[in-house]
């Protein structure tokens, strides 16, 4: 296979720049466009709900590369510009600003945008959080006013609450499930989280439904779906992401839950997707399946880029996110199942520092440390499969 003389990422993101990083350290040469919705250069977005949020980073720190990496990776980067259209055929974009971009390959690494709820009234008080621009503002708001409402009872949910708590703001939060990311993690993992927001001051209204956000009339607030409205100066909705899609409408590509891919990230003849936008074939069963985490998105990079070059590499990962709450630092590897049978493996759940493996149908799903992470690589190594992922690609 010969690689091709050019290749354009739209994206600037982690998996955007981690495809152009690959790309150079295995010796491609050719012309390398980096297309950014964001006037930043690429960053990392996980210490967005924490760092940044709570004051302890400057945004400079969330920076992926100094700018003098960044010119060392001999690429264009067209910072601020939104792709708006793909012809998929022709490998052509064209972007908000009216360019017209093409290359011998693309790489889709659009991300995702957040999930917004219905709203009565004016806007500009509700906040979502998936940029840098969106944390700082969202922190200027919290500490202005010093009150909050934050609808979603997820990661993020937790993970901003947690810090606007150590801003001193006043919280609640609000969200449908019984235990705080309880789809994420089950419910007695989940209770151990309730009760480490409550010992610092989180109020919880969790097994809530949210009908919207309601500023219609002065004061204003956050309507549940029984009629209250939880009054607040400022609403956060945190409620998940949706593929970044939109502008691949009438593309011809797969948009259902993200780009379709197969296992190696290959949605069409010179279309590559990696990411929080991209449904990859998964390597053991072909199921698709989109992962929103930092480790996934760039180790599918990884394997995009060494497809671009004819290489063998299959992207076969074990799963892994982390969240910091508090004092509470939490590891994930695997996928854990609502249904699967939670075992301590190590230290233990009241001391709050303990590793917990997940099994499901007899086998090891998941590996979770709570202050622990050193341990829980360890079981992690010892528990989980891992895919062998210098497989041919197909």
């Amino acid at each position: 296979m010969t690689a091709p003389s050019s290749v354009l990422v739209v994206g600037a993101s982690a998996a955007g720049l981690a495809t152009v990083q690959t790309l150079r350290r295995k010796g491609y040469t050719g012309r390398v466009t980096v297309l950014g919705a964001e006037r930043h250069p690429p960053y990392d977005r996980p210490p967005l709900s924490k760092q940044i949020l709570a004051g302890t980073w400057q945004p400079e720190q969330t920076h992926l590369r100094r700018p003098s990496d960044l010119a060392a990776l001999d690429a264009e980067f067209l910072l601020g510009d939104r792709a708006v259209s793909l012809d998929a055929a022709r490998r052509g974009v064209r972007t908000e600003t009216g360019r017209e971009l093409g290359a011998d390959a693309v790489v889709i690494a659009t991300g995702a945008t957040p999930r917004s709820l219905p709203a009565e009234g004016p806007t500009d008080r509700v906040h979502t959080l998936r940029t840098v621009d969106d944390a700082l503002a969202l922190r200027a708001r919290l500490l202005e006013h010093g009150r909050t409402v934050v609808v979603g009872d997820g990661v993020l949910g937790a993970e901003i609450a947690a810090s606007a708590r150590t801003l001193g703001v006043d919280v609640t939060l609000v969200g449908p499930q019984q235990t705080l990311m309880q789809a994420q993690l089950g419910s007695a993992v989940g209770q151990l989280l309730i009760e480490l927001h409550r010992g610092h001051g989180t109020r919880l209204l969790l097994g809530t439904a949210v009908a919207g956000t309601d500023f219609a009339a002065t004061g204003g607030g956050v309507r549940l779906a029984d009629g209250e409205l939880l009054a607040t100066p400022v609403a956060v909705v945190a409620v998940g992401c949706v593929p970044e899609t939109a502008w691949l409408d009438g593309s011809g590509l797969d948009l259902s839950d993200g780009v379709l891919c197969d296992a190696n990230g290959r949605a069409a003849e010179g279309i590559y997707a990696v990411g929080d936008v991209a449904r990859w074939a998964g390597p053991a069963t072909g199921a698709p399946r989109r992962l929103e985490n930092r480790t996934n998105a760039t180790d599918q990079a990884a394997t995009v880029a060494a497809r671009i070059l004819g290489g063998p590499r299959r992207h076969a990962p074990v799963p892994y996110f982390w969240t910091d709450q508090f004092d509470a630092r939490i590891h994930v590897h695997g996928l854990p199942l609502p249904d699967a049978e939670l075992t301590v493996l190590e230290g233990s759940l009241d001391a709050h520092r303990f590793v917990a493996a997940y099994r499901h149908q007899d086998r090891t799903v998941a590996v979770l440390g709570w202050n622990m992470p050193k341990q829980a690589r360890q079981h992690r190594s010892r528990l989980l499969e891992t895919p062998a992922a210098d497989a041919p690609a197909a």
